[in-house]
């Protein structure tokens, strides 16, 4: 006599799906990685999803030089890529408490200004007529902050780890403890800080081209959303349900949208669309030579971003 939770044995109706290494069990389960059917009794845990006992064999054989699926070495913790970006991103948000906060002389050294501004030297005001000429010439009480256009691209990063309020570096810090060592556990650490990397150049080459001239921008949530993307991509390349992940992307584009007046729209965005195609080149590399198309991929958005911020530079100047 079987309990409910034991496998039926018997002959399947016609045309049922049965697993492929008990033919007497009907199944509706399919393995993540080669998708034949599989019954409970077969599935075994996996990254994402479950695999069944060949596929989990055969990944033991390909990995046992700790190399991942996609071709990264496996990270000993998955998680410290992310404690260290965490723990950048305080630092910078203490820098700016101890030093003045939305008055900090450092907080336009590290935010992204598309054009440059005069202001005095504490960082307590702005004087938006003076260009940098009239500036200078104005007197030692005043000083000229660059922006990206005058050649301070290190703000096309820095800005990524720069925050002013706790709830906006509390939200984007738990989003990257969520995300980053799910990530980093399937990509490796050089590729999920690529994805993350990139994300946020994406999001300020975004800014770079549809903010205000006169806005500065803040903030890791460009980055944030590249990690929703690649996480989005990956789920989908091994045909995990990705509905509840949808839900959540849909929730924060939602708020985006209605906190558009003080809400980068413009980072979050680019961030999104940068981390979908950067991950997009991760996992879809052909196997052969897949670290070489990796690197070419990987090349060829850099190189386009750089394109981009090189037009909106030469067109600011």
């Amino acid at each position: 006599m079987s309990t409910p939770d034991a496998p039926q044995s018997g002959t399947p109706a016609p045309g049922v799906p049965v697993c492929y290494r008990h033919a007497d069990r009907e199944t509706h389960i399919r393995c993540q990685r080669c998708d034949r059917p599989i019954c409970p009794d077969c599935m075994r845990d996996a990254a994402v999803g479950f695999q069944c006992p060949s596929c989990i064999a055969e990944g033991a054989r390909t990995t046992r030089q700790g190399r991942l699926a996609y071709g990264g070495s496996r990270s000993a913790n998955p998680a410290l890529t992310s404690q260290i970006l965490i723990a950048l991103n305080a630092a910078v948000f203490l820098l700016l408490a101890a030093t003045g906060g939305s008055s900090s002389p450092w907080l336009l050294r590290l935010a992204l200004l598309p054009t440059g501004r005069c202001g005095l030297v504490d960082g307590r005001g702005y004087l938006p007529s003076l260009d940098q000429a009239q500036c200078d010439a104005a007197g030692a009480a005043l000083q000229w902050f660059p922006g990206v256009s005058d050649g301070a691209y290190w703000q096309l990063l820095t800005s990524a780890f720069t925050h002013l309020d706790l709830w906006h570096i509390g939200f984007n810090m738990v989003a990257l403890w969520v995300l980053g060592p799910q990530l980093e556990m399937v990509l490796g650490r050089t590729r999920f800080l690529a994805v993350y990397l990139l994300s946020a150049l994406a999001g300020s080459t975004l800014v770079y081209w549809a903010s205000g001239l006169d806005t500065p921008t803040i903030g890791a949530s460009g980055a944030i959303f590249g990690l929703m993307g690649a996480l989005l991509v990956v789920a989908y390349k091994v045909r995990a349900n990705v509905s509840q992940l949808l839900v959540w992307i849909g929730l924060n584009f939602l708020l985006t949208v209605l906190g558009r007046s003080f809400i980068s729209w413009q980072g979050h965005l680019g961030g999104f669309l940068g981390g979908v195609l950067i991950a997009a080149v991760l996992v879809y590399a052909p196997r052969a030579g897949r670290q070489r198309w990796q690197a070419a991929g990987l090349g060829a958005i850099s190189v386009v971003l750089l394109a981009l911020l090189v037009v909106r530079t030469a067109i600011l100047a």
